[in-house]
């Protein structure tokens, strides 16, 4: 099967490519490092001449809700157009867990998307999945006020990204499914210690207070509103095993 992967040079989707090609798949990498850009639609529509199926998971780093929509927006109707012109069978898209629970911020960018992959002409698969184990880490980068870092507090149950490459490939060759079950990882986790424990595999013995976000947003990370449903799918790889492997 072809496969073309929209952010296959990103954290997942590098994960992606590589379990697609494991899998024995041809695999065609839709990024700007390969003349290919899915926010302009550059170069788009000759790269997905004989695909099968679109994997998106092209993303944006941003906690701006109008900047998330316009990114999202866009580049989901340029995978869908394009995807329709070439005659792909099966437009895959990765979400997250409880987006529709909290549709502001980063979160609205992901709820645009979906709407717009249930309203295409090509049959789709949308997988829901919780936040990665790497969440802490670009946490730790981003919560700052000044030289200090903070730690939002939240629930979560957080899986590894090669995990969740690995099911959005399976989710491919098994054809559109419309909404697959949840994918999630396999222990609840506080966000707040997941920051300090990737601060100190980094290295770091710095305060790191623990902070909550404000506004509905704030309150559904902390309520347990954006954990999975009971019948979702866990992976196998603990925060605790991830972190382990984290170098300073």
């Amino acid at each position: 099967m072809r496969i073309a992967v929209a952010g296959g040079t990103g954290l997942v989707g590098t994960h992606v490519v590589e379990a697609a090609r494991a899998a024995g798949h041809e695999v065609v990498v839709l990024a700007r490092s390969r003349s290919v850009d899915v926010r302009t639609g550059a170069g788009l529509s000759s790269a997905l001449e004989g695909v099968d199926v679109v994997i998106d998971v092209a993303n944006v780093t941003t906690m701006s809700e109008a900047e998330a929509v316009q990114f999202f927006s866009t580049t989901t109707r340029n995978l869908l157009d394009a995807g329709t012109a070439a005659g792909v069978r099966h437009h895959v898209a990765l979400s997250i867990v409880g987006v529709d629970r909290a549709p502001s911020g980063y979160y609205a960018g992901k709820m645009a998307q979906e709407r717009l992959v249930e309203a295409a002409a090509v049959p789709w698969t949308i997988l829901r999945a919780t936040q990665f184990h790497e969440f802490a880490g670009q946490m730790y980068a981003q919560a700052k006020l000044g030289p200090i870092h903070l730690a939002p507090k939240a629930r979560t149950r957080p899986i590894a990204a090669r995990e969740v490459a690995a099911h959005l490939v399976d989710r491919a060759a098994a054809g559109p499914a419309g909404r697959a079950t949840e994918l999630a990882g396999p222990r609840e986790e506080s966000l707040a210690d997941m920051v300090r424990a990737y601060a100190r595999a980094k290295g770091s013995r710095a305060w790191i207070p623990s902070i909550p976000l404000p506004g509905g947003f704030g309150r559904a990370m902390r309520d347990g509103s954006l954990l999975p449903s009971a019948d979702a799918v866990l992976g196998r790889q603990t925060f605790a095993d991830w972190v382990a492997g984290v170098r300073p």
